[in-house]
């Protein structure tokens, strides 16, 4: 008999890493923050087939995007609309040594650090990912900058002279916006070496409403290869 690992495709991986965080995660009678985005949508649903089955009692669920609330309904997850979390899963865009994390792809950062910033317990954040997520330092790709649309080429010049290229998001030429009304700006500044000072200066900024930027929040990143899961927790250097 073979000995080698079972190769998963990148949808086991996530799913195989959301079910993990959720069994070690999730107990009876927690509100749970559900996050956005295709790894977050893997652990809605185990938390569901939980709920669905039994294994889960008493679970309810703040979600952090229409989208999620949907899926969340579906999955026969009760919601409420707001309040202090247990614990909060969601996916990441990238994941640093630290476990700071740059998120946002999914149009929903603003709503997501809202609830992982009200967790009852700090950091909130259970992390599900594949390992492509991993970065030795954040800013491969575009920080997301949530904005208010009143006045947005001011925001744009005024993230620019922070050293970034910034672009409104958009499809076909028309803006995004955000289920809070707000634009999105993608701001690639490159290796970013100071997260949390960067996040401090971008919020100075007036129509900068909040960044991708998610600095100190992560408890625990359960990460998926095609071999298997590893939980990583914050590397602080001394």
């Amino acid at each position: 008999m073979s000995t080698e690992p079972v190769q998963r495709t990148l949808d086991e991986q996530k799913q195989a890493a959301a079910a993990m965080a959720v069994e070690e995660c999730v107990s009876d009678g927690m509100l749970v923050g559900l996050g956005t985005g295709s790894t977050a949508a893997c652990a809605v649903r185990s938390i569901g087939e939980r709920v669905r089955d039994g294994r889960l009692r008493g679970v309810r669920g703040v979600a952090t995007s229409r989208q999620t609330e949907d899926l969340a309904a579906k999955a026969g997850i009760p919601l409420q609309e707001d309040g202090a979390p247990d614990v909060v899963i969601d996916g990441a865009d990238e994941i640093s040594p630290s476990l700071d994390l740059i998120k946002g792809l999914g149009g929903a950062l603003l709503r997501e650090k809202i609830i992982a910033a009200s967790s009852r317990q700090q950091p909130a954040l259970i992390i599900v990912a594949d390992d492509s997520k991993l970065v030795d330092a954040l800013g491969l790709g575009p920080l997301p900058v949530e904005a208010e649309p009143f006045g947005w080429r001011a925001t744009l010049r005024a993230l620019e002279n922070l050293g970034c290229e910034a672009a409104p998001r958009a499809d076909n030429g028309q803006h995004l916006y955000t289920d809070g009304g707000h634009l999105t700006m993608d701001c690639r500044f490159g290796y970013i070496t100071d997260p949390a000072s960067l996040d401090a200066r971008i919020k100075r900024i007036p129509g900068a409403i909040e960044t991708g930027l998610f600095v100190g929040m992560t408890r625990s990143a359960f990460v998926a290869d095609r071999s298997g899961v590893r939980v990583l927790t914050p590397i602080h250097s001394s």
